[in-house]
């Protein structure tokens, strides 16, 4: 399923075919949140899913993190949040569902968290997982 569904960031837009797409498993272009650890912050970043052309996911997709801190990510669904209002009005979660993913952009929403008693780290160790059965037609 890999070659055929994509996650992508840089804003993109519901029902489009926008945005710049994250890597898949070469950690070239990953989900990327700079957070102050000593702080002990949350940054929301705009995600989408999308299958190519001529592919759709039969019922639900769900979207969960897997990895050593995977407890420092969650998702949530969108409902037209800002970046401003996610962070506040969404309902993180460590696992979600989407529905209707087809060749355009279903948006959803990732939160990145840090805590104060963290040492500074560039911290690869978390994969974003996307499950669903990929049809043709």
């Amino acid at each position: 399923m890999a070659e055929k569904l994509h996650i992508y960031t840089n804003n993109p837009t519901e029902g489009s075919k926008d945005g710049t797409e994250v890597s898949s498993g070469t950690e070239l272009a990953p989900i990327s949140v700079l957070l102050d650890a000593g702080k002990g912050e949350q940054k929301a970043v705009k995600c989408a899913v999308r299958c190519e052309s001529g592919f759709h996911i039969d019922g639900t997709l769900t979207v969960k993190f897997v990895g050593d801190h995977a407890n420092k990510w969650k998702a949530a669904t969108d409902n037209k949040y800002t970046a401003e209002t996610a962070l506040e009005s969404a309902e993180w979660k460590d696992v979600i569902s989407l529905q209707n993913v087809r060749d355009t952009n279903t948006v959803f929403w990732v939160k990145a968290i840090s805590t104060a008693d963290e040492q500074p780290q560039n911290d690869t160790s978390v994969d974003i997982q996307a499950e669903g059965l990929l049809v043709s037609g």
